[in-house]
């Protein structure tokens, strides 16, 4: 199924994503409904498939842009920048799927970012709504040291397939596939997919082990294995034999309850694979689906060996971000200090965000993105930086960062000077201060808390403490503003989920704290209630649980496996235990006491146990409600 209309090369010889056709269907259906034609409900579902969502704010619209595998051009860059620009708040959001959105759109002005970004070959046609969504790759692939195989072209060929596939926006519910080739780590998160491909070479072919069934929110669910191994040019039947059956068999009424992970739940694994199976074989039957390369021959990216332009200097780059427009409302980024006419090359900043390739004499530089917000100005400054110091391209993450490829390694410190002058010099990448959050009730419907907001003073509290940085460099914190998990806080070493709270008589903004999330080679793991924490007492929550980790981990454990490890049954046990005075000492206690039942052997049952009431600053009223101290 072509997904490729406009035969125009991009970028890195990658062939367009867009379809001007449907951008005039999109602005037809738009005047169809305005007329009365469509119902709301109708002209909702259309938009849904054509990336388009209403905001909180009626008047408001936000659109998504499909960033396949995260992989951006220059080109793309500057055409995102003019959406940003021209009709959005002056910057756009990485998600944690890798793609870009912009919010606070007017109705009328969707259509012409649409036609911008079809400009540069991008689309935002099925980024939303119940359908097939941005296919996520690792952003290591094709120059990540403990990689299988560059896993790009594969998810590139099943992207292009179901892109435009008429099952791909007719199921009943969302659909989302990842592809990880790296042995160490699965930057992919393929575990929480509905199909997750791990790269495998069995004998010297090519292949994946696939899983499938995965997904956070409600009922989070951990990926079965449907195949040890597949070999690749096998991908594209076997994706199209599980959409026929969840097109077949879902539930197409009930929201809550229609992903896949729920019919393999009412089918039973052996059933919904029997199912599998006979789809399987009637494709294969009709014909099947020819792959668009040799599978074990696909293309190789090669380090580039093209003369490349002069870089912008340090002050046209600090002029440039400086002079950037960005208007509310909500949180919007905040501009560049001032630069020196000296930058000095940071260490710290090389030691967090910078790794060889596997090509000798590159290396890899991730650029720290908070909140995930970039500038007009800032994606137009990394186009120019990706051109001059790399191959011409970006890669985004799931940890809403984003990398630059193919950097010579001898030019890294004048490539940190510039991204340090546009405001994009911050060290941490990857770590505890990294921390990702979706955009939250500044704009989305179903968000109780302002989770960005959250983001951002987590995110400067660790960084203005680099001992706790230190002290779990492995632990990841992720922050969602309701239950559905856009910021992936289930499979967080931390994880807040926004909640509210009645408090004489007022709603006041609460985060459920889950710990001990994460996904590796056994599968996806989910974090477990630890506690519910107000707004103010969030960082100090954090600050205690990594002093808990320091404290009383075994040795050589991570705090992602302590997290994971420790036993909560205890942590909501009632006892007696007078509150503490001090709210920045655990060990404080206060003359006032309260009763508070329970067995002492309860109570010393876990080191999270015992402290998850110092940990959240909110003791358990005899009611089973929270009340503050």
């Amino acid at each position: 199924m072509a997904a490729v209309d406009d035969p125009k090369t991009l970028g890195r010889t990658r062939l367009s994503f867009a379809n001007e056709a449907e951008i005039d269907e999109f602005a037809a259906t738009l005047d169809r409904f305005e007329r009365g034609e469509l119902t709301a409900d109708q002209w909702r579902a259309y938009r849904l498939v054509r990336g388009n969502y209403g905001q909180r704010q009626d008047v408001a619209q936000m659109i998504r842009v499909k960033i396949p595998q995260g992989v951006l051009d220059a080109a793309q860059l500057v055409a995102l920048a003019d959406v940003a620009d021209t009709w959005s708040r002056g910057f756009g959001h990485i998600t944690t799927r890798q793609n870009v959105q912009f919010h606070f759109l007017q109705p009328h002005d969707v259509e012409r970012a649409m036609r911008r970004l079809a400009e540069a070959g991008l689309t935002s046609r099925e980024a939303c709504g119940s359908a097939v969504r941005n296919i996520t790759g690792c952003p290591y692939a094709g120059v990540a040291a403990d990689e299988v195989f560059d896993v790009t072209p594969y998810a590139e060929a099943l992207t292009r397939y179901l892109l435009r596939h008429p099952l791909s926006s007719s199921l009943p519910r969302k659909f989302k596939i990842a592809f990880e080739g790296c042995t160490s780590e699965d930057h992919a998160l393929t575990y929480i997919n509905d199909l997750g491909f791990r790269a495998r070479i069995r004998d010297g072919e090519r292949g994946f082990h696939l899983v499938a069934g995965g997904g956070t929110s409600t009922v989070a669910t951990s990926a079965r294995e449907l195949f040890d191994f597949l070999p690749a040019g096998e991908i594209l039947e076997v994706a199209e034999a599980v959409l026929r059956v969840f097109h077949r068999l879902g539930d197409f009424k009930h929201k809550q309850r229609n992903r896949m992970k729920f019919l393999i739940r009412e089918l039973g694994w052996d059933g919904w694979r029997a199912e599998f199976e006979k789809e399987l074989q009637a494709f294969r039957d009709e014909g099947g689906a020819p792959f668009s390369f040799p599978p074990d021959h696909p293309p190789v990216e090669s380090a580039p060996d093209w003369p490349r332009p002069v870089a912008p200097s340090i002050a046209e780059c600090a002029s440039r971000a400086r002079a950037a427009e960005v208007r509310g409302p909500g949180l919007v980024p905040e501009a560049p200090w001032p630069v020196a006419p000296v930058v000095r090359y940071d260490l710290q900043w090389a030691s967090t965000n910078v790794r060889p390739q596997r090509q000798s004499g590159f290396a890899l530089v991730t650029v720290t993105i908070p909140l995930g917000d970039l500038t007009g100005a800032q994606l137009r400054i990394l186009g120019d930086l990706a051109l001059a110091y790399g191959d011409g391209t970006v890669r985004t993450t799931v940890r809403q960062g984003l990398l630059l490829r193919w950097v010579r390694a001898q030019d890294v410190p004048e490539l940190y000077r510039r991204l340090a002058a546009s405001g994009l010099g911050l060290a941490g990448a990857n770590t505890v201060a990294d921390v990702a959050s979706c955009p939250g009730a500044e704009s989305c419907r179903l968000a109780v808390t302002q989770s960005r907001g959250l983001g951002r003073q987590l995110g400067d509290t660790l960084r203005a403490r680099p001992d706790l940085v230190a002290a779990a460099p492995d632990l990841v914190i992720k922050i969602s503003g309701c239950p559905n998990g856009c910021g992936q806080h289930h499979v967080a070493g931390i994880g807040f989920q926004g909640s509210v709270r009645k408090v004489d008589g007022k709603a006041l903004p609460q985060y459920f704290l889950m710990v001990g999330g994460g996904v590796d080679e056994d599968g996806a793991h989910f974090a477990r209630l630890a506690a519910k924490v107000p707004v103010r007492r969030i960082d100090t929550a954090v600050e205690r649980l990594i002093a808990l980790y320091r404290t009383s981990r075994e040795t050589g454990e991570t705090a992602t496996a302590f997290f994971r490890r420790v036993d909560l049954s205890s942590a909501c046990a009632r006892r007696r235990r007078p509150p503490p005075t001090s709210w920045t000492s655990a060990s404080s206690r206060s003359s006032r006491s309260r009763p508070w039942t329970g067995s002492a052997a309860r109570r010393n049952a876990s080191p999270l146990g015992r402290d998850a009431f110092l940990i959240s600053g909110v003791r358990p009223d005899r009611d089973g409600t929270d009340s503050y101290p």
